[in-house]
């Protein structure tokens, strides 16, 4: 469901409404003109049970919007939580008693532009391990300013993330379409997010040496993403797709600050893309969650908001490809989600992770 009113008590109407005795993820537009203290404050004395977050864009059937709330019922709850000082890695995971033989999902927003996510997905794993599938994205705002952005009725909050632990099934779809153009090389040194050192040499230079000779564009002192949204880095996986991680700015010690960290030594290919790859890759993840699924209840879309600056226009045949594969197979599902600072999900053999560029395409049944 889409809400594009801006006062509160209609907001929470529909959304009571909406959701009833169930749980809601709110999926917010950061543009979206409402004060969100007060819509927690209206959705506690209305007792609603809730998880959400604010994105650049979100996903509405096969619209892309600045503005609205999109509601999803999660539905079968087991959890709801909050995790406070994600950079800190100050926090303890709420321990779940999961049944054997039982379908679980757990979904997350998470602050996407805070340090030691990966550590905190890995707390999650380690805690929850393959007793459920994970599946959710980074908020966060387009300006890359760092302030609160996901919310729970516990409150609005930065350096957090928001869980919603379920008993259903979920079918996931993960593809990227990003392709190596050289590689690999090693990441000698980093911090967090940020590359210190690549071949023991300075970052940006080895990185800058790479991208201008295929892109035939040189950098200068302010085109730095307008290159790099189309050069990410890929983390070396064996018999899987590379995980994305895309550098967002350079700083001025020549070292590439990222969305989602990367460790010591670790084994990256520099990547390219095109319309096609990236659309055929969408389509792909939408196909591949179909064909698991059989009574899929909705549709959660989590595509990374790099992406449609990097299609540009074109980012519309990427939804079309998506909504048209799900509908084709699903006609009467609702379909939503948001264009997220990265992706989460566990996909293959199970394992967690955060992606950046990358395509989640969810069927919850």
């Amino acid at each position: 469901m889409l809400i594009t009113t801006t006062h509160i008590d209609d907001i929470v109407a529909s959304i009571s409404n909406h959701i009833k005795e169930d749980s809601a993820l709110l999926s917010i537009g950061e543009h979206t003109e409402i004060d969100i203290e007060q819509l927690i404050k209206a959705l506690n004395i209305a007792e609603v049970k809730f998880i959400g977050g604010l994105f650049p864009k979100v996903i509405h059937g096969n619209t892309i919007l600045e503005k609205g709330i999109v509601v999803n019922t999660l539905n079968h709850v087991e959890e709801l939580y909050v995790v406070n000082n994600i950079s800190l890695q100050n926090y303890t995971i709420p321990q779940i008693n999961f049944e054997k033989d039982e379908g679980y999902s757990l979904f997350t927003y998470v602050d996407g532009l805070t340090s030691n996510i990966s550590h905190y997905l890995s707390e999650l794993y380690e805690n929850y391990g393959m007793q459920t599938n994970y599946f959710g994205g980074g908020a966060g705002s387009l300006t890359l300013e760092q302030k609160p952005c996901v919310i729970c009725n516990e409150g609005f909050f930065q350096d957090a993330a928001v869980v919603c632990v379920m008993r259903m099934h979920s079918r996931i779809g993960v593809r990227h379409g990003w392709s190596k153009v050289k590689g690999p090389f090693i990441v000698t040194k980093a911090e967090g997010n940020v590359i210190k050192e690549i071949n023991w040499k300075n970052p940006f230079e080895v990185y800058k040496k790479v991208v201008e000779a295929h892109s035939n564009k040189v950098f200068t002192d302010d085109n730095f993403f307008d290159i790099a949204k189309g050069y990410p880095f890929g983390i070396v996986k064996d018999n899987a797709e590379c995980i994305v991680r895309d550098p967002l700015m350079v700083n001025d010690k020549g070292e590439l600050i990222c969305v989602g960290e990367l460790e010591d030594n670790t084994l990256v290919d520099i990547l390219n893309g095109n319309e096609e790859t990236l659309i055929n890759a969408a389509q792909r993840a939408a196909e591949e969650s179909v064909n698991q699924a059989t009574h899929p209840r909705k549709a959660i879309i989590i595509d990374c908001i790099s992406r449609i600056l990097f299609l540009e226009d074109n980012f519309e045949k990427e939804l079309d490809a998506i909504t048209k594969t799900i509908s084709n197979a699903y006609p009467n599902i609702s379909i939503g989600g948001a264009l997220t600072l990265g992706e989460i999900s566990s996909y293959g053999e199970g394992y967690l992770d955060f992606y950046n560029k990358t395509v989640v395409v969810g069927l919850f049944e």
